[in-house]
């Protein structure tokens, strides 16, 4: 019987996903899998994209923890594609490959001033807040007033963070340095801008809901955003997750806060709709000192057109959260336009040619873009394992297939891998840490720290 060895690249939920959709498949091979991640714990942006005070969203985790821990499939974590190990390696050790990378970076916003200084990328503060190994331990958080730009899910949980008091986090796995350093926050205003209405926003009911929840923090929400057309007034009637958040947001805007009319809190969120970036300006030190848009009206067509009123809001710090970008990886094709790898279906094509690539797949963010839930990502699993399936007859031919050979290789190369037993380690120190505080867990911010835990050094 054929045995199929795979590598899948990025041990997040796509990538999880991918593996154990293969495993449970009709098919007539064996199969060997090996997940490499370039960090020291798995779970990609379950772990490092999520607010921490998102426990539902977390539980994933659990799910995931399932499958690896059936014990068929391997893990090599801190083990970085294109430095440790290469597509060459692949080549030569498996049969295909599954890129599932996933998107880190911030996409651009294109808009005068928004270089200077106190002007940040929704993903870094993301990394920051969630403990990520490879991002700066402190984040200056002295601004009183604070501008995010984007109306989806991460837009809210920047907000969110950026709102909430510092002590209202610490039941969480928040690590301790992003503790102090929220505790430190001057924030006592935080304006959250998009370009369209209330009833064409990105984000869920559940995160908008949880907002309104947060301890000493006014919600605030003008009336003249709510003038809807007809557009609107359709999609709230036929969309149960439009009808609900409109519904939450008519509730603000019966509360003493609303129209910035003077609420009793010492932090307030305010929402702005129908408003397009048009520039950040800077004082005399490159500073961000305010932020200009343009008011937008519905054009009749589900889209916006600027009405070419401007208005200005004082700030100190500007956070873009307009959606994340794929980075590419050596040796594999990429689309710098759509940041994604591109592909049919899963299966990877050379970008000059469209040709597929034999043994090349992807699956997940890196795959179609940045966009749906976690849960789409196995619909998406399931479309590029069909393809590996059926395309036995393009595999990779590989020199040296055996189990030994990349534990050797990295070993070799003096690769400081993590594998499973040292997750369990790893997680286990961190509960651990968490218990005597009653958290469900402290994380492990420094690599060097999360190895020698995960290693039993």
């Amino acid at each position: 019987m054929t045995k199929l060895r795979l590598a899948i690249v990025g041990a997040g939920p796509a990538g999880i996903y991918a593996a154990d959709i293969l495993l449970k498949a009709e098919r007539k091979f064996d199969v060997a899998i090996d997940l490499f991640e370039q960090l020291p714990a798995p779970y990609g942006l379950v772990r490092y994209g999520v607010a921490p005070d998102h426990p539902r969203i977390k539980g994933i985790i659990t799910a995931l923890r399932d499958v690896l821990d059936r014990g068929d499939i391997r893990i090599f974590g801190n083990v970085r594609f294109g430095e440790d190990i290469t597509l060459e390696d692949l080549q030569k050790h498996y049969h295909a490959v599954i890129f599932s990378t996933g998107a880190i970076r911030d996409t651009s916003l294109d808009i005068p001033g928004i270089d200077a200084e106190g002007s940040y990328g929704a993903a870094d503060f993301v990394s920051w807040f969630d403990g990520h190994p490879d991002v700066p331990r402190t984040w200056p958080l002295d601004a009183e007033s604070v501008a995010v730009i984007g109306n989806g899910n991460v837009a809210l949980d920047v907000s969110r963070m950026l709102a909430k008091h510092a002590e209202d986090l610490l039941p969480t796995e928040i690590p301790d340095n992003v503790h102090e350093g929220l505790a430190a926050s001057a924030v006592t205003d935080v304006h959250v801008f998009g370009r369209r209405g209330p009833a064409q926003v990105k984000f869920t009911p559940l995160e908008l809901r949880e907002l309104g929840e947060l301890r000493d923090v006014d919600m605030v929400v003008y009336d003249e955003d709510f003038d809807y057309d007809d557009a609107s007034k359709a999609a709230i009637a036929s969309n149960k997750q439009v009808m609900v958040i409109d519904r939450v947001l008519q509730s603000w805007r019966q509360r003493p806060s609303a129209n910035n009319a003077g609420g009793e809190a010492s932090r307030r969120l305010h929402l702005h709709f129908w408003a397009k970036p048009v520039e950040v300006k800077k004082d005399d030190e490159g500073r961000v000192s305010s932020f200009v848009y343009e008011r937008t009206r519905p054009d009749g067509q589900g889209g916006v057109v600027g009405t070419g009123e401007l208005r200005e809001v004082p700030i100190q710090a500007i956070y873009r959260a307009v959606g994340y970008f794929g980075s590419p990886l050596p040796g594999v094709p990429f689309d710098k336009r759509h940041g994604v790898i591109p592909n049919h279906e899963g299966q990877v094509l050379r970008k000059e040619s469209n040709e597929r690539v034999p043994g090349m797949y992807a699956t997940g963010w890196i795959k179609r873009g940045p966009v749906g839930l976690i849960g789409h990502t196995k619909s998406d699993a399931m479309e590029t394992i069909r393809h590996l399936i059926n395309d036995q007859g393009s595999w990779w031919q590989p020199e040296d297939p055996s189990d030994e050979a990349i534990p050797a290789l990295l070993a070799e190369r003096g690769v400081a891998w993590t594998d499973l037993d040292g997750w369990h380690r790893l997680d286990e120190h961190e509960v651990a840490l968490g218990q005597p505080h009653s958290r469900a867990r402290v994380k492990v911010v420094p690599r060097d720290e999360m190895v020698k835990i995960s290693r039993g050094e």
